[in-house]
């Protein structure tokens, strides 16, 4: 390949012989129209001369007078252009010649002379002629002056163009190798971008060379963005490429594809047998934390392999069954690669439906709220119920929360879902008020988005002021794992909704890593067991769920024991302290009209069907 100076070089003479040719090109234009107007100035002063003699020579033609003729020629010697000149009548006779007694014939009008010629005239009637044969040497000599003129401001202006040229050729090649440059690379880390892995591809395309594709994401990386700010989100890019690049073998390309996205590009007969070990490679290299700012951030990958042509049948399929792939990662719990299969592609088409379908379903009526109640252990009267989100798709059938919730969690349709439940739990509330049911307390679940959202409080301020419903009938549950997340954001978002009145729950308590100290600045008022430890129960599980009953009465929390299905875990609980109990033996799910005529009906009290909170 050539070197950018033998191109500039190459460029600069082209650029030289170009402004030669046009030189001459220009010069021989300007030359003969300069000698058009030099000879046609000596013309005219030739045929003015011709003039004066025909003018004193009509009575010499007249009467044949061959001396008055020369006595008319004599003045010419005084004009060093005119070789010769000849007094000639109508008939053809020359009269009278200049020089004397030369023989016309004995000088021959060549390139470098003219003739011109003036009638004699003799009361306005033509008598004779004057001819005149002119030397051209002085139009000559004027016309090789400019040319010689020319010539030399020519070379002075080639002299200080040729520089001038050499250095604006100089700064294009320079602005073009930048103009490259930023097409190719990332402002931020520096990486081949996006732009160069689409032309690494290509390439790859037409060399028939075999690829693998190691595609990374960062795990919660926005969360990074809005704690540093962008500048600290860049500087964490930054070494995080750094890091990448250290972990490559020789031949591996790395680019930043845009956003916290990264690809590893592998070609060669043994990529495929190497992008695993590349792979696991990388994600090793996010062990150790990374430092912005002075602060220790934890941060993982998560990343996808695909390979060419094994996993693709056309290469414009690699980058995006990576994709895949990668996503499938962040769905089994993140820091990890996932190879790409082809089930994973049929699953990604399944999850695309069930996102479009899902969208609509508000608008379409298709969601409903069930509720399953929530008893005192020892009086088996209800205390409330949990709010539990169903779907029933007229093709679909009814596709179950553990399928869509995902699938809504991973964009902003969960904040639309979120506020749906919220918005009829309320009024669902305020209709068996209404019915003169009392207020029932009815829990519903946080996502992690909700917990992040602004302006989540107003909303339910706006709900709760439009239902009428009073805040202490609304309980809000957010898993143990989404305050762990970011726990600050979580807290603050958590102090403001608990500050409106509203009773605060973690739901799968004991998943998590909570501590005692943690737990008593969280602004919660319950606890809920998770249903793992409950079903555990007679057995392991029992020691963990009197682990977390005495920290939660030493914290001043109530406890609910969710998951409760048999008699004996029933009866664990209620002799260990727990206050409530949740699960298929008290009382499955069921829609609201159904759970009113089972829950809300006015029954014995001692019968342990009814206790409304309110």
């Amino acid at each position: 390949m050539s070197t950018p100076g033998f191109r500039t070089s190459a460029s600069v003479r082209t650029s030289a012989i170009v402004a030669t040719v046009v030189l001459l090109v220009a010069g021989c234009v300007l030359m003969l129209i300069q000698w058009i107007d030099i000879r046609r100035e000596f013309l005219a002063d030739a045929e003015a001369q011709a003039r004066v003699v025909a003018s004193g020579s009509a009575a010499a033609v007249m009467f044949r007078d061959s001396a008055g003729a020369r006595e008319t020629l004599a003045p010419l010697v005084s004009v060093p252009a005119v070789r010769q000149a000849d007094i000639v009548a109508r008939d053809g006779e020359v009269i009278a010649r200049y020089p004397d007694g030369v023989d016309a014939a004995a000088r021959p009008c060549g390139y470098d002379c003219a003739r011109v010629s003036a009638p004699v005239l003799f009361r306005d009637q033509p008598v004779g002629t004057v001819r005149l044969q002119i030397s051209m040497k002085r139009a000559h000599g004027r016309l090789g002056s400019l040319a010689i003129a020319f010539c030399i401001a020519s070379a002075v202006a080639y002299a200080l163009a040729l520089p001038l040229m050499r250095g604006m050729r100089e700064r294009v090649r320079r602005a073009e190798a930048q103009l490259h440059h930023l097409a190719h690379n990332d402002p931020i880390t520096g990486l081949l971008n996006r732009n160069a892995f689409n032309a690494q591809l290509e390439h790859a395309r037409t060399r028939n060379r075999r690829l693998a594709l190691v595609q990374l994401d960062l795990d919660r990386f926005k969360d990074v963005n809005d704690k540093l700010g962008h500048q600290g989100g860049d500087a964490l890019l930054r070494q995080v490429g750094h890091r990448i690049a250290d972990a490559l073998p020789a031949g591996a390309r790395l680019f930043r594809l845009g956003g916290d996205e990264f690809a590893v590009l592998l070609a060669g007969d043994d990529a495929a047998a190497r992008v695993g070990g590349v792979a696991d490679a990388v994600l090793d290299r996010f062990v150790v934390p990374f430092t912005v700012d002075g602060l220790s951030l934890r941060i993982t990958a998560s990343a996808g392999i695909s390979r060419w042509p094994e996993d693709a049948a056309r290469l414009e399929e690699l980058a995006a069954n990576a994709d895949i792939a990668m996503y499938c990662a962040k769905r089994e719990g993140r820091n990890r690669a996932v190879r790409f299969e082809p089930r994973l592609r049929q699953a990604q088409l399944a999850r695309i439906g069930v996102r479009e379908a899902l969208g609509q379903a508000v608008a379409a009526g298709q969601l409903a709220l069930h509720y399953q109640p929530q008893v005192c252990a020892d009086s088996g009267r209800l205390l409330g119920a949990e709010a539990l989100l169903r779907w029933t798709h007229p093709a679909l059938g009814v596709v179950p929360p553990s399928t869509f919730i995902p699938i809504a969690e991973e964009g902003p349709l969960i904040l639309e879902l979120g506020r749906w439940v919220i918005g009829e739990a309320c009024r669902q509330i305020a209709a068996w008020h209404a019915q003169g049911r009392g207020h029932v307390r009815l829990a519903v679940n946080l996502s992690v988005r909700q917990t992040r959202e602004d302006a989540l409080p107003g909303f339910i301020d706006e709900v709760l002021r439009s239902t009428g419903v009073p805040a202490h009938c609304l309980e809000l549950e957010v898993t143990e794992s989404v305050l762990m997340e970011d726990a600050d954001v979580a807290v603050a978002q958590l102090a403001r909704l608990r500050a409106r009145g509203l009773h605060m729950a973690i739901d799968d308590f004991g998943t998590g890593y909570s501590s005692m100290a943690y737990l008593k600045r969280l602004p919660i008022d319950k606890l809920k067991i998770d249903m793992a430890f409950t079903q555990a129960v007679p057995g392991d599980g029992e020691a963990i769920a009197t682990a977390i009953l005495a920290m939660a009465h030493t914290l001043g929390l109530s406890v609910v024991a969710e998951g409760v299905e048999t008699p004996a875990q029933r009866d664990f609980f209620r002799q260990a302290g727990c206050q409530q109990l949740q699960g298929y033996l008290i009382g499955r799910a069921v829609p609201g009209d159904e759970f009113a005529a089972r829950w809300l009906a006015a029954v014995d009290v001692a019968q342990g069907a009814v206790c409304v909170a309110g």
